[in-house]
């Protein structure tokens, strides 16, 4: 493939698994020796991409409003300046701005976009089916597309998976021992066992609730368990950390568990767990954490919906529970922590080379036609 020049736009980078994603393929792009060029608002994400040998250019293309679309000028010019092949859209609004600036080009860039979420149903969402080529990363989105925009073309859908890398969640991947001790000299509730994770920031819909009743119906039963939230502690969620820490007290929990901010290394947050929790009340797009937690040697507890539900279905089934059936949430646990620990090959299609490999491919395949 003759190099290329790709340009992938997100509102701004500074965590998710969108963000993820755009250095991950950024990466790939580099050492296959092509141009990655990210467009956001910019965030704490940045210097890691340089660092890595793509380059930045800021830009505030994500907000919600229809002044945003001012910046299609400039990004037009950005695309005749670098002479880009490929634009690359993850999120809603960059997509809207991207097509205002493709608009009028001569030989205009091969637009790709990539669905990372369930987004809400309507026109505004609708941008994203609208790619030559759209990424979908997961079955269960791929479905939820055809479901709400059914005149979208499903031959240019293409399922890629975001991977991880399973040679740094193996069972006996080294990682930082003292980080285990630190974490527990900053916690002591979690000095116990078993311990259960949850790991997922601080929003509602994440099933805190879920998990910390579940931690009461286990220590109910004789079990010492302890829970480690890693993720709620955030800056601008004080008020739901509050309401956690009350209802937690409620439930006669509140010496047991653990509130935690987002972690960086969650190898070690693995190793330290029993039982990794997955209970977030809305479908999610994937289940990057399912994947992470299995090929680290862990079972895996989690609502049987979206994403996740698709991922234990095919990993691990007897890790996929009803949603809301809270007394088949706590049994289940049980079984998983009595059980061996699990013993799971990754699907070679779960890995971050598969996923950074056809994603190239999708470029190749766009730029080996002519416009």
């Amino acid at each position: 493939m003759r190099p290329l020049t790709v340009v992938q736009l997100l509102p701004a980078l500074e965590v998710g698994g969108a963000e993820r994603s755009a250095l991950e393929i950024a990466a790939a792009l580099v050492a296959a020796g092509h141009r990655a060029i990210v467009v956001s608002a910019g965030g704490r994400m940045v210097r890691e991409l340089q660092a890595l040998g793509g380059e930045h250019v800021e830009l505030a293309i994500g907000r919600k409003s229809l002044l945003t679309l001012r910046h299609a000028r400039t990004l037009r010019d950005l695309f005749r300046q670098t002479r880009a092949d490929i634009v690359h859209a993850r999120s809603r609004m960059p997509a809207w701005v991207a097509l205002a600036a493709l608009r009028g080009m001569k030989n205009p860039p091969h637009l790709v976009t990539t669905v990372h979420g369930l987004n809400s149903p309507g026109r505004y969402s609708a941008v994203l089916t609208r790619g030559q080529r759209v990424i979908c990363v997961s079955q269960t989105v791929r479905a939820y597309v055809l479901r709400q925009w059914p005149d979208t073309d499903a031959g240019k859908l293409a399922v890629i998976p975001r991977g991880i890398d399973p040679t740094a969640f193996a069972p006996n991947a080294p990682f930082d021992p003292t980080w285990r001790d630190r974490l527990l000299t900053e916690h002591p509730q979690l000095a116990g066992s078993p311990v259960l994770l949850l790991p997922a920031r601080g929003t509602r819909r994440k099933g805190h609730a879920h998990a910390l009743e579940l931690l009461r119906a286990l220590r109910r039963d004789g079990a010492d368990a302890r829970m480690l939230l890693a993720g709620v502690a955030q800056d601008g969620r004080e008020s739901y950390l509050r309401q956690l820490r009350a209802h937690a007290a409620e439930l006669g929990v509140a010496n047991a568990v653990a509130f935690a901010p987002p972690l960086a290394n969650m190898r070690a947050a693995y190793a330290l767990a029993d039982l990794v929790l997955q209970l977030s009340e809305q479908p999610e797009s994937f289940g990057r954490t399912v994947l992470e937690a299995l090929c680290s040697g862990r079972p895996v507890l989690g609502w049987d919906h979206g994403g996740v539900g698709e991922l234990l279905r095919e990993l691990q089934p007897h890790g996929a529970v009803g949603l809301g059936d809270a007394a088949a949430l706590a049994q289940r646990a049980k079984a998983l922590l009595a059980a061996p620990r699990p013993a799971i090959a990754l699907p070679e299609r779960y890995t971050l080379a598969r996923m950074q490999a056809d994603t190239l491919a999708v470029y190749a395949d766009l730029t080996a036609d002519p416009r």
